[in-house]
């Protein structure tokens, strides 16, 4: 009697230890959800959009900035706001990596929304989830797709300068390299090409994409070419801009994909998507109809933003987008 009653405590016991690593393994695993703020902060999102819409009145490129700054987060460590931490004794910031030095653009933008933010709830939306909102609320604001944002992450104590420099794609990449650098993300082809898009707005330095200019290859329209090398000589002016769309380049439309199949991508990394590759059909689709693209978009949009999010009790609200608390 006494080895059976001994049996069933240690069974009970059991069960109740796999229950617990259970709940505590489903709490550190929090899922993120587009309702996320509903009670502890209902007037996040508006406060956010606000800031948004107001920045990028004031300089239509933030749009195309605040976009790339969220990919740009999400590429490194999962979408932490990592990118936005200063350099420290012990942070080398991500903001000096080889992408984004003198290149990535709206660290300001999600200050003053954070900012605005702390004013109506401090100590409640992280930076990271402002961030994808931001990225959101730009494509809506320039005509592209809009999505419901899944938030609940949290922002990370640390960078990694040297991540950056190896897992965000550079703007020479073949198509191989690119298909491999988003797979590593979770990322298929077809997210990559639509991501890509993207660059149906914003503008691009001269020194990423002076060697495509110049390079008289079979790959660029000549026309094009002569046109871009206006304002991009060979030995000068490296920080001269030219739109990554040269039909519409404050509008989020298929025109990017147009641009492509007439061997008009400003950037090496634009134009292998269209070069005879496993991805010319994919182009060919979205130039030829707006929907599909729109709906991969913010599709891939959301996966993204789903790349390895702190969540639970792992990182922290940073009070300061820029320092850990």
């Amino acid at each position: 009697m006494a080895a059976s009653l001994h049996g069933i405590w240690s069974a009970s016991c059991m069960f109740m230890c796999v229950f617990v690593f259970m709940l505590l393994n489903t709490t550190c695993q929090a899922q993120l959800s587009t309702t996320y703020y509903d009670t502890s902060c209902p007037n996040a999102l508006n406060t956010i959009r606000t800031a948004i819409r107001s920045s990028i009145a004031a300089d239509r490129r933030m749009a195309g900035s605040l976009i790339r700054l969220h990919f740009h987060d999400c590429f490194v460590q999962g979408c932490d706001a990592s990118i936005l931490l200063d350099e420290s004794p012990s942070i080398q910031s991500e903001k000096t990596a080889f992408a984004n030095d003198n290149s990535a653009r709206g660290y300001n933008v999600i200050d003053n929304a954070k900012s605005a933010v702390e004013r109506v709830c401090p100590g409640v939306v992280s930076c990271a989830d402002i961030m994808a909102v931001a990225a959101r609320d730009a494509s809506a604001y320039v005509g592209g797709p809009s999505w419901a944002v899944k938030l609940g992450r949290r922002d990370s104590t640390t960078a990694s300068r040297s991540l950056a420099n190896t897992d965000l794609p550079g703007f020479g990449d073949s198509l191989e390299t690119l298909i491999a650098m988003f797979d590593r993300k979770g990322l298929n082809a077809r997210d990559m090409v639509a991501l890509s898009g993207s660059h149906t707005i914003g503008q691009a330095q001269c020194f990423t994409f002076r060697d495509r200019i110049y390079s008289n290859s079979s790959n660029i329209d000549p026309g094009f070419a002569t046109t871009r090398r206006r304002n991009c000589p060979v030995n000068s002016g490296d920080a001269n801009l030219a739109p990554l769309d040269l039909v519409t380049p404050n509008s989020f439309d298929n025109n990017y994909f147009r641009n492509l199949m007439q061997r008009r991508g400003l950037l090496q990394s634009d134009q292998v998507l269209f070069s005879g590759g496993s991805t010319d059909s994919i182009v060919s689709e979205y130039s030829r109809n707006n929907s599909p693209f729109r709906e991969d978009f913010a599709s891939a949009m959301i996966k993204m933003g789903d790349i390895d999010p702190l969540t639970g009790s792992a990182g922290q609200i940073r009070r300061i987008c820029s320092a850990p608390n």
